[in-house]
């Protein structure tokens, strides 16, 4: 039997999962009930309303299925406050190329969001930095390019 792999996530992401999956479960009686009503409209041939309402419904339910695997597959990763990079951490980086500093939060890879500073612990310098500690300098190998960055704190908020 194959071994499983458990998506690693923060109890935020895995919080905005069950979120998620309770906004679709609340909205499936009214998908339900436009497929309903769109049936009563006759001929399902030519039925655009309930050829769009079979799509919403049929998108929901694959939706929820997503989610309810992610949910089944994670592995919630409380973060420690050693001093470590790991996930659910704030780490504060300098790179080195520019002099400039960044703070990411350390999050699992279906909840990256560069926008929002949340970089995947799985990303060429989540690699890099992960378990490593303040004051370190560590080479990150990108697609592009590499460069280096020195972690200057790791904190976790609670």
């Amino acid at each position: 039997m194959a071994d499983v792999y458990f998506q690693k996530m923060t109890p935020e992401g895995h919080q905005q999962i069950v979120d998620e999956i309770e906004a679709l479960k609340a909205d499936r009686p009214a998908k339900i009930k436009q497929l309903q009503e769109a049936r009563a409209l006759g001929d399902l041939s030519e039925n655009a309303e309930y050829s769009a309402a079979k799509r919403d419904l049929r998108h929901l339910e694959s939706r929820l299925r997503y989610l309810n695997k992610q949910l089944q597959y994670a592995q919630v990763i409380e973060p420690e406050d050693n001093g470590e990079v790991d996930i659910g951490t704030d780490v504060e980086l300098r790179f080195e190329d520019d002099n400039e500093t960044e703070t990411y939060h350390i999050v699992g890879k279906q909840e990256a969001n560069v926008d929002d500073q949340k970089i995947s612990f799985d990303s060429p310098i989540g690699r890099a930095i992960m378990h490593q500690k303040a004051g370190t300098t560590v080479d990150v190998v990108a697609p592009a390019s590499s460069y280096q960055v020195t972690i200057i704190k790791v904190s976790v908020n609670k």
